[in-house]
Formats: C-alpha cells, sequence, structure tokens
C-alpha cells in the first residue's frame, strides 16, 4: 500500500506519518500506520526507552449534567460516581445478558463533568448505547463527541517523563496511576492522563487538532520513538491487556474474560448485574487462558487450541514476544481444561507447538 495514497480518514498526526515511512493499513475506518522503523525495534524502544503512538482513532466523548454520574453507574460494572475529581477507572459496559459492549476507561473531569474513552471499533455502537439509556431513562445528561475535536498521543516508557517533563508544565512525578489532569505543554492547554496500553510508565496527551501536530513533531525532534499498531499490539498482548472484538465481545462476560476485578458485585444496579450474579453463582463454562509456546513458532488469531488431540478452543490473540523470545498469546478453553490440564498444542498450519498455561502478564516492568 502507499503510503501517499488516502483514501480512509487520517488524523491530523496521521497527515506527517508518510514523511516518518510508515506502513500504513485499515482499521476501524481509519487509514493508520502499522509500522515505522519495524516492530521489533518499536517494542524494543518502548520497553528500555520511550516510544509514542498516535491513538486518536479511539473515540472521545464528554458526557455532562446533573445525573452524568447516576447514569455512568448504570452503564457501567463499576463504580464511577464515587470517583474523586482527576480520577480515572477502567471499566465496562455490558448488555442486560452480561455480554461486553465496550471496555472503556471514563475520567472525571469535574462533580458532573465525565471523559470516556471508548475502542474506535465500538465508537458508534457506545454513542448509540448511550442516547438509548440517556432517552429511556429520561435524565439529565448531554454528550458531546470530541473525536474529531482533538488528538490523543500515547507516550509510553521508562523514560517517559523525563523526556515528556521538559516541555510540560506540571510536575509529572506528582501524577499517580489512573489520574488526569489539566497541564500545558509548550504553551498548548492538554489533559495529560497515567493510564497506559503497554506495561509501561506513560502518559496519554489530549490536545486540540490545531496543536497536536506541533507536540507530535516536538516530541520527535527530542528523540522519542514513533511507534504503529503492530508494536502496540505487541506491547498489550505481553503486558496480558484484552482487545475488545478478538478477546471480547458482545457474547463474552467479563467473568469469562478473567476481568472479576472490575465488577462491583456490591452496586445496586447495572446493566447485565442479574445475569454475571446467575452466572457467578453457577459457574462459567469456558475462561480466558494466557499460554506461552514452548516450541518454535507465533501463534495467530484463529489457529486452533488443541488438548489430547481434540480443538477446545482457538486464539483470540498472539504473537511473538521480543520481551521473552517466545511466541504467546489469549484463548477460551473449556473451564475443566484450565483446571486440571496445563498442557496444550497449538496448531500452526498443521503443525502441532505445545503450549502451557500460565498466569498474565506475560511481562512486567522493572520496578
Amino acid at each position: 500500500m502507499s503510503v501517499n495514497r488516502i483514501y480512509m480518514k487520517r488524523t491530523p498526526l496521521y497527515q506527517q506519518h508518510a514523511d516518518l515511512g510508515g506502513k500504513l493499513v485499515q482499521f476501524a475506518g481509519w487509514e493508520m500506520p502499522i509500522q515505522f522503523e519495524g516492530i521489533l525495534a518499536e517494542v524494543k524502544n518502548v520497553r528500555s526507552y520511550t516510544g509514542m503512538f498516535d491513538v486518536s482513532h479511539m473515540g472521545r466523548l464528554e458526557i455532562s449534567g446533573t445525573d452524568s454520574p447516576d447514569l455512568l453507574d448504570k452503564i457501567s460494572t463499576s463504580h464511577i460516581s464515587n470517583m474523586s475529581i482527576g480520577r480515572a477507572r477502567y471499566t465496562l459496559i455490558c448488555n442486560d445478558a452480561g455480554g461486553i459492549i465496550d471496555d472503556t476507561i471514563i475520567y472525571r473531569t469535574n462533580e458532573n463533568t465525565f471523559l470516556m474513552i471508548p475502542n474506535a471499533s465500538n465508537e458508534g455502537s457506545v454513542i448509540i448505547w448511550l442516547n438509548q439509556c440517556i432517552d429511556d431513562l429520561g435524565v439529565d445528561v448531554q454528550l458531546n463527541r470530541l473525536t474529531d475535536a482533538t488528538v490523543m498521543i500515547a507516550v509510553q516508557g521508562p523514560q517517559s517523563t523525563r523526556m515528556l517533563q521538559s516541555i510540560c508544565s506540571s510536575d509529572l512525578s506528582q501524577i499517580r496511576q489512573f489520574h488526569s489532569i489539566e497541564s500545558n505543554i509548550s504553551g498548548n492547554a492538554v489533559k495529560i492522563a497515567t493510564t497506559g496500553y503497554t506495561g509501561e510508565n506513560g502518559y496519554e496527551i489530549i490536545s486540540d487538532t490545531v496543536h497536536g501536530p506541533e507536540i507530535w513533531s516536538t516530541l520527535i525532534d527530542m528523540g522519542v520513538t514513533p511507534c504503529g499498531l503492530g508494536a502496540r499490539d505487541v506491547l498489550r498482548i505481553e503486558a496480558g491487556l484484552l482487545l475488545h472484538g478478538s478477546d471480547m465481545d458482545a457474547k463474552t462476560t467479563p467473568l469469562e474474560a478473567g476481568l472479576n476485578r472490575f465488577v462491583s458485585f456490591d452496586k445496586s444496579d447495572f446493566f447485565g448485574l442479574s445475569a454475571l450474579r446467575s452466572q457467578k453463582a453457577s459457574g462459567i463454562k469456558k475462561i480466558l487462558i494466557g499460554f506461552q509456546l514452548e516450541d518454535k513458532g507465533i501463534p495467530r488469531h484463529g489457529y486452533n487450541i488443541i488438548y489430547n488431540g481434540n480443538v477446545v478452543g482457538e486464539v483470540t490473540s498472539g504473537t511473538y514476544s521480543p520481551s521473552l523470545d517466545t511466541g504467546i498469546g489469549l484463548g477460551y478453553v473449556p473451564i475443566n481444561v484450565f483446571e486440571r490440564h496445563h498442557n496444550l498444542q497449538i496448531d500452526i498450519r498443521g503443525r502441532m507447538a505445545k503450549a502451557r498455561i500460565v498466569s498474565l502478564p506475560f511481562y512486567s516492568r522493572k520496578k
């Protein structure tokens, strides 16, 4: 694919990617770079130094109004109304059957204003769901889509604080994980958050579209490595982080996906609570596992998981891990396979590769 050919939507930052040699791929209605220098080199930069990602394709929805805390409590599996201002929380949006419509992060901007970050491919369905809930419940809530008016840059890696601090007006060392602040970078107002998707320390910068490209270019001039979707996928799998549409969907529940800790069963109500309580009581029939290959090979999405000569599941996410120098992946298997057997095989194009079930995350950053 020619990097100069534009036939899908790009953010203001992506307009600059052709000059960086980025190889583009189509994703969720966007034309995006899959790599610049190369996936393995970009992963190494994030793990050892600092890399950055243009994640402007992610949704940005402002939810405000006197009833916004109660509405977000109703549609989220986690407690939202008790969040302090500046706090961020990962949560799940479920349907009545407990299936995951999307996983998202919600920031509390002030008492009655929140910022939600839905996945790019789910932004439309989340907006429809929110509007339906607002209408059905008759609540005082306003929904404002900020996606096209802003850009979002993720700066990740052990040197990210040092690199970003030189152009930021706030003391970044004082921002705790899963918090956000209003700040200033190179004279421009921005929101800075600490909710990464790589397993490393880092920051997300939300800027208006006018000044976003300037921040992106400044970081490149400082030596921060631009990274594409390929490295981001490898990094998030190494960190044991799930991707909606691959590792979970509207037919998968949080309990099956191993996301129990993000379900507040002590809440009085939220969409899907009754179904999840029933499933918790009766027990799940399948579960998401992490596995590591003991033979050479790279597991890919859709490859069969084999036990005792039988197909028992399929890989939902898989990759070669440069940090561990082996193949790793995620996939669903029957609960009895998980409980009794830790040795499996992955069918890699007709070749059976030995694999063992391991705990997540596969990789943890050095403290």
